[in-house]
């Protein structure tokens, strides 16, 4: 178990399972070639600078046929907060800093996992939505989460008339009936293998024996008399 973080792998519970724990950062693994049959990634890969070297790392340290299992936020997470802001800044500074995370579309992630040498991959997109009562109270959890913006070039301060206006357009654009907001949260999903020969491979072009323009036939009565 790797983390960059000197507290979380101390307060890491006993399990039956036999573990190791490693002081490391994602893009930089301190492990070999060809070391892991299975690597597993939660809600981490967000947090990287170098996503495209992370996944080619990960895919080095497997061993051929191992198995990648991942997952880590999606770009439209949080685009209630994003928009909000952006729209009280413009009206009220003429002008928005990034306030919320960028994060990676589904589509780029499987491109990205393909260019890092996995096959056979899938990728899946799951959407959880968290209502609060207001603005405050979703900034105030994600500082709890210690998911709060990672944007180098943002600004340091919030100024209070920027806050109220942002509360003001959430509410009035996402807001429900019962006076709650929601927090989208956007979880992709991901699974790639280290290329083995024992892999099945997709046919080679033109190689078919049937045709799908056939398929139509198969559930049609048959016109012999049966006599």
């Amino acid at each position: 178990m790797t983390d960059v973080s000197r507290q979380n792998p101390k307060a890491h519970r006993p399990t039956e399972i036999q573990t190791h724990r490693v002081l490391a950062d994602e893009e930089f693994l301190p492990f070999r070639e060809n070391t892991f049959d299975l690597v597993l990634s939660s809600l981490t890969l967000h947090w990287t600078n170098d996503l495209p070297g992370a996944l080619r790392q990960i895919h080095q340290v497997l061993k051929p046929d191992g198995v990648f299992v991942g997952a880590m936020v999606g770009a439209e997470t949080l685009f209630e907060l994003r928009c909000s802001l952006q729209l009280a800044e413009m009206e009220r500074e003429g002008g928005f800093s990034p306030h919320v995370s960028p994060y990676t579309t589904v589509t780029d992630l499987g491109n990205l996992l393909g260019q890092a040498g996995f096959s056979m991959l899938t990728v899946d997109i799951d959407e959880v939505q968290v209502y609060y009562p207001g603005i405050m109270e979703v900034m105030t959890d994600l500082q709890g989460m210690a998911e709060s913006s990672c944007a180098w070039n943002r600004k340091s301060l919030l100024h209070r008339d920027s806050i109220l206006a942002a509360a003001a357009v959430y509410q009035e654009m996402y807001g429900s009936n019962t006076g709650t907001v929601p927090a989208s949260f956007h979880i992709l999903y991901m699974i790639g293998w280290k290329p083995h020969e024992s892999q099945a491979k997709p046919a080679k072009r033109g190689s078919a024996t049937v045709s799908f323009g056939d398929l139509s036939k198969i559930n049609q009565p048959s016109n012999k008399d049966p006599s």
